[in-house]
């Protein structure tokens, strides 16, 4: 293998440009492509849990942080028919208790901040309109197809990493049977951001709110210092609408949706507050059982998609990126390194992908299953429910 070539990272999100940073402080050269014409984000929030603030401060970008994210105070489980709070929990103490705070960011802060990162580094380079295509592995060489504006053009790499979400074309190329293919879910997530002047006061509080249903529950929190609110009504709609239907609605029209007629009126004020709500269905891929062929491995998305209902796709990627950091530590041959790296982390994020689904048939029950949920979260109280969840947050 020459020296001089780039280990290249397919995708600027915020896996990709988490894995590129960890591998630029690994020695490693690293080249980003990133299919999109401009690397930004399309607004919207983004929950960071100790496991993966961690691995952030791990790279040097306390400070950064501290600068563009809000540290909520307490998460409340609430029904959404009366308001009732089923459960309050105090995430206060996390960083004394596991190492980071809980965050909240607006995405594109945080994809900003590692783009800057990965950018001040040396070796590394960032260039978007650039989509890789096929690709093979010849004499420890990846040669790549790479398709920009100017047309399709050939370059060599080192190793390819596929950070390309959901839709990874490298997996799709690494995998090519049907069974493999992005599929609907069954759950649409309808997302705004909303000013916090146009919220109830309850609802600007340094706090994250979960709203339960039958068949959909809405989460709000507010970012950038209280602000601004983001809110995120997932829905459950067996696919009706993935290929019709407008791609946007009012809060009222949301409200519909979701079957919350008759909801909490405090509820009902914060999403009527959204004057328009982007739709995103939700697509998954099964589990797999690897995810590296020689020196092409996967990362995020693109290796292990998951449903939103544990706030953990983001942070999973965090993980994959200092975990294939470390492996690539030390010059061992990337083929190996992306070895380690799966072996570290296959395990993990394929339990997290599974407990993710079926945190989505928790918070979305109807009776009677909805009445013993609201038994248990009540007896576990606040700290039983952190308690269950800190095999995330270790």
């Amino acid at each position: 293998m020459r020296r001089d070539l780039p280990i290249v990272v397919a995708g600027a999100g915020i896996g990709g440009l988490a894995a590129a940073l960890a591998l630029a402080r690994a020695g490693r050269r690293v080249a980003v492509l990133e299919r999109a014409a401009t690397i930004d984000e399309v607004g919207a929030g983004l929950q960071i849990a100790p496991n993966a603030g961690r691995v952030l401060q791990g790279l040097g970008l306390s400070d950064a942080l501290d600068a563009v994210a809000l540290s909520p105070e307490a998460v409340n489980i609430r029904r959404a028919r009366d308001g009732a709070v089923l459960a309050r929990l105090d995430i206060s103490g996390a960083k004394a208790r596991w190492g980071a705070p809980f965050r909240l960011f607006h995405r594109a802060d945080l994809q900003q901040l590692l783009l800057c990162a990965v950018e001040d580094c040396d070796g590394t380079s960032v260039r978007a309109g650039a989509r890789v295509g096929d690709f093979e592995e010849d004499g420890g060489v990846v040669e790549l197809r790479v398709h920009g504006a100017a047309g399709p053009e050939d370059m060599e790499a080192a190793a390819l990493v596929g950070a390309d979400g959901v839709r990874s074309s490298v997996r799709s190329f690494l995998r090519t049977d049907q069974s493999d293919a992005p599929a609907y879910s069954g759950c649409t997530a309808w997302r705004a951001i909303v000013s916090a002047a146009d919220v109830p006061v309850a609802a600007r509080k340094r706090e994250i709110s979960v709203w339960l249903g039958r068949g959909a529950h809405v989460v709000h929190y507010p970012l950038r210092d209280g602000s601004i609110v983001n809110v995120v009504v997932v829905v459950e709609d067996g696919g009706a609408r993935v290929t019709e239907g407008p791609l946007a609605f009012s809060g009222e029209q949301v409200l519909r949706e979701a079957g919350f007629g008759g909801c909490d009126g405090e509820l009902r004020a914060v999403v009527e507050a959204g004057p328009s709500f982007r739709r995103w269905p939700l697509y998954a891929r099964p589990p797999l059982t690897r995810w590296s062929q020689g020196a092409v491995t996967l990362l995020g998305d693109a290796a292990h998609p998951m449903l939103p209902f544990l706030a953990q796709g983001a942070a999973q990627a965090l993980e994959d990126a200092e975990a294939l950091g470390r492996a690539a530590t030390g010059g061992a041959p990337l083929p190996q390194a992306f070895r380690a790296y799966e072996q570290a982390r296959l395990a993990r994020a394929t339990r997290v992908q599974r407990a993710s689904r079926r945190q989505g048939l928790f918070y979305h029950a109807g009776a009677p299953l909805a009445f013993a949920r609201d038994i248990a979260l009540a007896l576990l109280g606040g700290q039983g429910v952190l308690g269950r969840a800190a095999w995330l947050y270790r």
